[in-house]
């Protein structure tokens, strides 16, 4: 099993280099957002879409891997085709940023619509393993039916955008999707589900490599092209796992962001004033004097702390 981490580690770690280097001369680097804090504005120019290496990486290493081990079951080729579709509107996303010299990406209705033909056609799989419609909630079994379907746009969608949101600041999504993920891969070997375990290895590989760029001042940052398929590939291992709410502890860093953009708008549309001092909730740390390593390691002491209790009451 840990080929699997060591191949996508190497492939990630043997062409960002090459990918960086190819950035500076195109002249390629990230629009940093005129709100944000302003001590970001000297991140400019870094090189993004670094998500098209590790992505790269991983469906490698979770397709060629599987195959010569005759792992290669549906249930891992929805999860790397959700990568790949998810990485598909992060890259246009991304493509269109870059070309008009500009942060604002594709439509958001665009972007809706791939991520719920992505999340339909992952249900079509779902459907077909005949995996169960139901969800399991404090030893209980609450079935959906039809519902289900729904649940599964939400999840994924909803995941997809939340780690969008937390990509932010230096080294932050790559570490706690590493850790995510790490979760998985251990109630994935408790489930005996090799393909799924493989998937999970193959990311944590590939984040640690492109950790060794992106963590602060990083070289290089994952761009949509990254969060958007990583949280998308986060959320459907938890539903093939049959462990779809653990997300809400195991991704708890994901969650608290998400919810700070909401708290945030629905308060100054309700009442004019603001919560934070800017919004997603990393930000405001960064306002109030934190440096992104203290943000980095606190956030992944976080999670870390929420996986450790995800496992405690799985297993």
């Amino acid at each position: 099993m840990a080929i699997a981490t060591l191949i996508s580690f190497v492939a990630t770690v043997s062409f960002l280099p090459l990918f960086i280097n190819y950035a500076h001369k195109k002249k390629q680097g990230q629009m940093i957002r005129e709100v944000g804090p302003k001590w970001h504005e000297k991140k400019a120019g870094t090189p993004t879409m670094g998500g098209l290496v590790f992505n790269g990486a991983i469906l490698l290493t979770a397709l060629i891997l599987p195959l010569f081990w005759h792992q290669l079951t549906s249930q891992l080729l929805v999860l790397d085709f959700i990568l790949l579709l998810y990485g598909a509107l992060g890259f246009w996303d991304d493509s269109i940023k870059l070309w008009k010299k500009q942060n604002e990406g594709m439509k958001a209705w665009q972007k809706l619509l791939g991520q719920i033909i992505g999340a339909l056609i992952f249900m079509v799989v779902y459907t077909h393993e005949k995996l169960p419609a139901s969800l399991s909630f404090m030893g209980f079994e609450v079935h959906l039916g039809l519902l289900f379907t729904l649940f599964v746009i939400v999840w994924l969608v909803g995941f997809s955008n939340a780690v969008n949101l937390t990509d932010g600041i230096d080294g932050l999504v790559a570490g706690q999707a590493m850790i995510a993920f790490g979760v998985y891969a251990v109630i994935a070997h408790a489930q005996h589900k090799v393909d799924i375990l493989l998937f999970c290895l193959a990311v944590i590989g590939a984040l640690a490599g492109f950790l060794i760029f992106n963590h602060k001042p990083a070289k290089i940052f994952m761009g949509d092209m990254g969060s958007l398929s990583l949280g998308g590939a986060l959320a459907a291992v938890s539903i093939l796992l049959h462990q779809e709410l653990s997300l809400l502890l195991v991704g708890i860093i994901f969650v608290i962001e998400t919810a700070s953009v909401m708290l945030q708008v629905a308060s100054f549309k309700l009442t004019g004033k603001r919560i934070f001092k800017m919004s997603p909730i990393h930000h405001h740390f960064e306002l109030s004097g934190w440096s992104e390593w203290r943000i980095d390691l606190t956030f992944w002491l976080i999670g870390l702390i929420a996986g450790i209790l995800t496992l405690w009451n799985v297993l």
